[in-house]
């Protein structure tokens, strides 16, 4: 069975660091281009970055650019989410997921197979 577990949320103040992990199990990953999204209270769904099934290509939102850093390890069937200077407007729910047809990755929702469960990300002002 196919699983994408999140974690490393928590409750941290602003301008505060935090990396979040994706850990995958079921099928090698390694081929796929991986994302991150979030979710806060009352919005939609969004992207926040992506990375290629090699590392060698990533995109970021602008809102997040410049202060996290997307990264992977194939052998560890892992992708992170290096988040620094944490900003209130950063409270979400954050998953990660896999697009399997999109090996360079992407930023659109409906291009990714498979989602974890989320890990809660909070950021006190």
């Amino acid at each position: 069975q196919v699983q994408l577990v999140e974690s490393g949320g928590r409750l941290v103040p602003a301008g505060d660091s935090l990396r979040l992990s994706c850990a995958a199990s079921g099928r090698a990953f390694g081929s796929d281009g991986m994302g991150w999204f979030r979710q806060a209270p009352g919005k939609e769904r969004e992207f926040v970055a992506t990375i290629s099934w090699n590392g060698g290509v990533t995109t970021y939102a602008d809102s997040v650019k410049g202060r996290f850093t997307i990264s992977r390890n194939n052998g560890k069937n892992t992708v992170y989410l290096q988040m620094n200077s944490l900003k209130s407007e950063d409270t979400a729910v954050y998953y990660c997921a896999a697009a399997t047809s999109y090996r360079n990755g992407t930023p659109y929702i409906a291009q990714y197979d498979y989602w974890g469960q989320g890990t809660q990300v909070t950021v006190s002002s």
